[in-house]
């Protein structure tokens, strides 16, 4: 099916509440017109690993109940939701799309989860993920066009979205998990400040977030919120905060367009469509700045221009005990791509670490001196459309990036910023997003900024 985000219409939640009020509706009827695209599109889209139908129904059931009762536990009662599958889940098995985890069900919850339950969400089942988050892609296709990647690592939860299947979805991101299969799915998701929700026992990378896809800006900001109200952040962060509903839209005064690593190899369509975009918010009063325009904004292009070899270098250092102790355990369980990262983290040492991490704070405090110039930085949130993969090719090396390359992505992770991806494009009938990345702990306003520029920019659509 053609994308078009200005006719595209995704599944929200927010707005059935009201119906749960005056009984016109309920959240048992709104599981099961869920279950019924599930049923529909699931065959093709493969966004699901397992399915909680039966548990699910019962809690909806209850949920039902106190809304007629009038007593909600929260905005998300009732709300079905999809868990990606690194999160444990007390009644679903963690199987984290690798081989050697098949069959593992620790029968606990994530802080994440746990938190959903406590406000009465119904987490349906477990999205797909890469094998261990990374690179290597699982069977989810993506839903606009079944031989393109919905992205990764993340790529259940972005599809479960764009097929009208839940209203959320919970997915993480280390380097460009959550941002790039939103934007190649058009979703809207946020991709919180470092250490803003509750990871529970996904603490193993220092660049890893759970953030929220979502159908509509409303939704993903309350799912966040409600979690964050109950479980707090990681260990040492003092987690998201902001208002208990969505903020408010308003209107950035100055954005700073970065090009980033990603400019130079951007197709030209792409690249022109996204530059109508940021003419219709010049149109609008908003006023733009570029790396020429500043020596700071120039300062912090030069700096993040390898932002994504630095992301993987940090990234497969960190993941690098862990890969090595699966792979020694279960040396057929784990694919030829991980174990290609596994050896060139090897082949780092303690000093390449240290480098790199010396690098990162250089870039947040290049990063922070920007927060008087301009209310956030805007970019694109993917190179282009999702890419084309139909699979290795036998007897060739594994390809470099099958789920898509996370170029538009790196630098928000190593910043530890918040990012708002926006579906404000399709190019040859497939989403292409925008995100807008805010200072650390700024998710709230990035959110507000997000919900005007979504409410008064038009999508551009080219084919």
């Amino acid at each position: 099916m053609t994308y078009d985000p200005r006719e595209f219409k995704a599944l929200t939640f927010h707005d059935a509440t009201r119906r749960f009020r005056d009984g016109t509706d309920t959240p048992r009827a709104y599981l099961e017109r869920c279950l019924e695209t599930i049923d529909k599109r699931e065959p093709v889209v493969k966004a699901f690993v397992t399915l909680n139908a039966d548990g699910a129904r019962a809690t909806a059931d209850e949920s039902t109940k106190r809304w007629k009762d009038g007593r909600p536990l929260s905005a998300i009662d009732g709300l079905p939701i999809g868990i990606k599958d690194l999160l444990e889940t007390k009644d679903m098995p963690t199987q984290m799309g690798c081989e050697a985890y098949r069959g593992n069900f620790p029968k606990r919850d994530n802080a994440g989860v746990w938190a959903l339950r406590q406000a009465g969400a119904i987490v349906l089942g477990k999205t797909v993920t890469t094998e261990l988050g990374a690179a290597h892609p699982g069977p989810t296709t993506n839903p606009f066009d079944p031989a393109r990647t919905p992205g990764g690592s993340s790529s259940g939860s972005a599809a479960a979205i764009a097929a009208r299947m839940v209203p959320a979805a919970i997915g993480t991101q280390v380097a460009g998990s959550i941002i790039r299969p939103a934007a190649y799915c058009g979703n809207v998701a946020l991709k919180p400040s470092q250490g803003a929700i509750n990871r529970g026992e996904r603490l193993a990378t220092s660049m890893s977030t759970h953030g929220v896809h979502a159908g509509s800006l409303e939704d993903m900001w309350q799912v966040a919120i409600e979690i964050a109200r109950r479980a707090g952040g990681d260990r040492g962060y003092p987690g998201l905060f902001g208002p208990p509903t969505p903020p408010a839209p308003v209107r950035p005064e100055r954005l700073i367009v970065l090009e980033t690593q990603g400019w130079v190899d951007l197709d030209s369509q792409s690249r022109d469509t996204f530059e109508t975009v940021l003419d219709s918010l010049d149109t609008v009063g908003v006023t733009l700045l570029r790396r020429r325009d500043h020596p700071w904004i120039e300062a912090l292009e030069r700096a993040i221009a390898g932002a994504r070899e630095l992301c993987a270098a940090i990234i497969a250092w960190e993941n690098r005990w862990g890969t090595r102790n699966l792979v020694d355990q279960f040396p057929d369980g784990v694919s030829a791509r991980a174990k290609a990262t596994l050896a060139r983290a090897e082949a780092m040492t303690p000093d390449d670490y240290r480098v790199a991490l010396m690098d990162r704070a250089a870039l947040q405090q290049r990063h922070a001196a920007l927060a008087p110039l301009a209310d956030a930085a805007i970019t694109l949130a993917c190179p282009g459309p999702a890419p084309l993969w139909s699979g290795d090719v036998p007897g060739q090396p594994p390809a470099l990036r099958p789920t898509g390359d996370y170029v538009f992505n790196a630098p928000s992770s190593l910043l530890f910023a918040p990012v708002v991806t926006l579906p404000l494009m399709a190019v040859g009938g497939m989403p292409v997003g925008v995100q807008l990345m805010g200072q650390q702990n700024d998710d709230a306003r990035i959110t507000a900024l997000a919900r005007w520029t979504l409410e008064n920019v038009k999508p551009v659509v080219v084919s």
